[in-house]
């Protein structure tokens, strides 16, 4: 059941690309839809939040950073996702990976192995290559190239601050942070930064007339029935299988958006893509079996 949630999970988010530029095509603008889709299930989750605020209400600095790094990431995928190039924006997101080795090391004190070691060469190669090659150094990064890669980085960044609030957890008198108190976190912040991103972009909301009515309808249903459910079920899955085989099942998110974006968008996978591709693809298997417990460590905590 976890493999099979979690994987679900990774086909929405693998093609949460559709419904952006499709709401983005039909004259909502990007960082509306995002309000909306992020505010939603902030709203429905909070009762369950508030519920829980025992466990969270000392741990106020954790909850606020997690929602700045998870909030910044979750918009600016978004946004990469709706004006960028679908294929670039996903492999360039899914360079976390490194980016977690890094925080970890930097945060955590975690060893950096020769697998994870081999890992990180990869990753920057894939990355020279989806970026361009050669001609990498040619010309500065686009804005879509960056809110891509900090999205990433954001993503690495909070997993790491969620860790290691469960290692202080473990050491002191609080125990993890409830998932819907970090979900309502994270959502809330998320759809703060998109009214920022409207706010910078001088967009004003979209006046929805009866005949619009469907364009609101498409709204709610994309945060009550595919962003919702896609975080409940990525955390479902995390949380109940091992680090290592989560983090591989997550790379069906990568895989779907870039054969759906080749496939249904008309979006071109140059060789420069292919290459670049492969080699974080690699690089984030490699990440995720140097975080798997050994056979003989037994079932996971």
């Amino acid at each position: 059941m976890p493999i099979a949630v979690l994987l679900a999970g990774s086909v929405l988010w693998g093609l949460f690309w559709w419904p952006l530029k499709a709401l983005a095509g039909a004259g909502v603008a990007g960082s509306f839809v995002q309000l909306v889709a992020y505010a939603l299930p902030a709203l429905v989750l909070a009762p369950w939040a508030w519920a829980s605020r025992a466990a969270w209400q000392n741990r106020l600095g954790l909850l606020a950073l997690i929602a700045l790094l998870g909030g910044w990431a979750n918009a600016s995928f978004a946004s990469a996702l709706t004006h960028g190039n679908v294929v670039r924006v996903m492999l360039l997101f899914y360079l976390a990976p490194v980016w977690t080795i890094l925080a970890a090391r930097m945060v955590l004190a975690e060893p950096i192995t020769p697998l994870r070691l081999a890992s990180l060469a990869l990753a920057m190669a894939g990355l020279a290559f989806t970026l361009g090659g050669p001609q990498l150094f040619a010309a500065p990064l686009g804005a879509i190239d960056l809110l891509a890669l900090s999205s990433g980085l954001a993503f690495a960044l909070t997993n790491v601050a969620i860790r290691a609030g469960h290692d202080s957890g473990d050491q002191g008198d609080h125990g993890e942070l409830p998932e819907s108190a970090r979900a309502v976190a994270v959502f809330a912040a998320c759809a703060l930064f998109s009214a920022g991103f409207m706010f910078a972009a001088g967009e004003a909301p979209p006046a929805f007339a009866f005949e619009t009515s469907p364009l609101l309808l498409a709204l709610v249903a994309l945060g009550l029935f595919w962003v919702l459910p896609g975080t409940l079920a990525t955390y479902y899955g995390v949380a109940r299988l091992e680090a290592g085989k989560a983090a591989i099942l997550l790379l069906a998110e990568l895989v779907v958006g870039v054969v759906s974006a080749v496939l249904i968008g008309g979006e071109h996978l140059g060789l420069k893509e292919a290459v670049g591709g492969t080699l974080i693809l690699a690089a984030a298997v490699l990440e995720a079996r140097s975080e798997a417990p050994p056979a003989s460590a037994g079932a996971p905590a």
